[in-house]
């Protein structure tokens, strides 16, 4: 469960206003009331992430501030997280555990209540060793105690419960496998729609297929891949709204998710949504995220369509100029509104001219000049 918005937090990361920005909205996400917020130019110093100057700084503030938790945007090595936690006599979260938190408070189905335990286990096992030793030392703060264990016994119950919750995915996965099947013989297309986190993915999925999935500006609002049906020009399509993409997310992470993922993989038209109303330096960094998570999942390019949504929100000459900067195929995008419906249709006829276009004898994987 998170934490209600009583629960505060300072806030440790990049001087970058798009940085900035994203930490702050997964902390709200989170239900972390920000209450002050230190900015630096680096985070990954060897001892602590952050200097000692501003470590003694930090103490400070928070001696005076008395925060719930401390967070810290970046990922942190065990030790890091043990050195900042005796420093400070806080509770430490960086960025992993704070988009766990995340995970867990959205999922809803079975299969990505696994998922979520599953990267929590991964979390925990890349622990695992480093608490033992600490704790073997008498000082654990900021670690859940874990009495008596000892590192072999510790580290194979993690690596038990894996296994358990591991067999438990492929079952699920076998039977998305048989859904897949039913819907080739029925000779159903299939189009999935991928993008950053709070792109505007479900608000585009409800306006296409005309549902009323649950919206909104926080992050991670979808877990749990929803399918519902699409016509395009009488033809019938079956359209998937897909977790989102965000920085710095581990391959653990996305490990986890694979069976939900790899729905991209098997689809015959990846829509991949860009918000155009993102500054130019937001924009690069969520794109080459975006296409750097579609590399390791394997996603060719030849299916992907770009959907640069919000576009009554940015003027026609903006939206040409972040083309540029992205160099997209112009052959594959569309700029739409999915608040005025502006050239949704338009969207669907390109979706209905890729899934039945030629596919190349050589598939090239996303990656490369687009991922880089």
């Amino acid at each position: 469960m998170l934490p209600d918005k009583t629960s505060s937090a300072i806030l440790i990361t990049y001087d970058q206003e798009d940085s900035i920005n994203e930490a702050r909205g997964l902390c709200d996400t989170a239900g972390y009331r920000i209450i002050h917020t230190l900015r630096q130019k680096f985070l990954q110093r060897p001892r602590c992430g952050i200097g000692v100057e501003t470590l003694e700084e930090l103490g400070e503030i928070a001696d005076r501030l008395k925060p719930d938790v401390i967070i810290y945007d970046e990922i942190l090595k065990p030790s890091q997280n043990y050195n900042l936690a005796t420093a400070l006599h806080r509770e430490i979260l960086d960025r992993e555990a704070l988009i766990l938190e995340i995970f867990e408070s959205r999922a809803s189905s079975a299969e990505s209540k696994l998922q979520v335990k599953l990267a929590q286990l991964r979390y925990e096992m890349l622990r695992a060793k480093e608490k033992v030793r600490l704790a073997n030392l008498g000082e654990q703060p900021g670690f859940m105690g874990i009495g008596k264990f000892q590192v072999d016994v510790y580290y194979n119950d993690i690596k038990h419960r894996m296994q358990t919750v591991r067999s438990k995915l492929k079952k699920a996965g076998r039977q998305r496998e048989l859904h897949r099947q039913a819907r080739r013989r029925l000779g159903f297309k299939t189009v999935s729609l991928a993008g950053y986190t709070s792109a505007g993915k479900t608000t585009l999925f409800n306006k296409a297929a005309g549902q009323k999935k649950d919206q909104g500006q926080e992050l991670f609002t979808t877990l749990t891949t929803t399918t519902r049906r699409l016509v395009i020009n009488r033809e019938p399509f079956l359209i998937s709204d897909t977790v989102g993409f965000i920085s710095k997310l581990p391959t653990y992470m996305i490990d986890a998710f694979r069976s939900t993922l790899e729905e991209l993989n098997h689809a015959d038209v990846v829509v991949l949504v860009i918000d155009t109303s993102n500054t130019v330096s937001e924009l690069r960094k969520k794109f080459s995220s975006c296409m750097r998570t579609l590399g390791e999942l394997d996603v060719k390019e030849h299916k992907l369509v770009y959907a640069l949504t919000k576009s009554d929100l940015s003027k026609a000459d903006e939206i040409r100029e972040k083309i540029d900067i992205l160099n997209l195929d112009s052959g594959r995008l569309v700029s739409v509104s999915a608040k005025t419906g502006e050239n949704i249709e338009k969207l669907k006829e390109l979706i209905k001219k890729i899934a039945y276009a030629d596919k190349p004898k050589e598939h090239s994987q996303v990656g490369g000049t687009f991922g880089n």
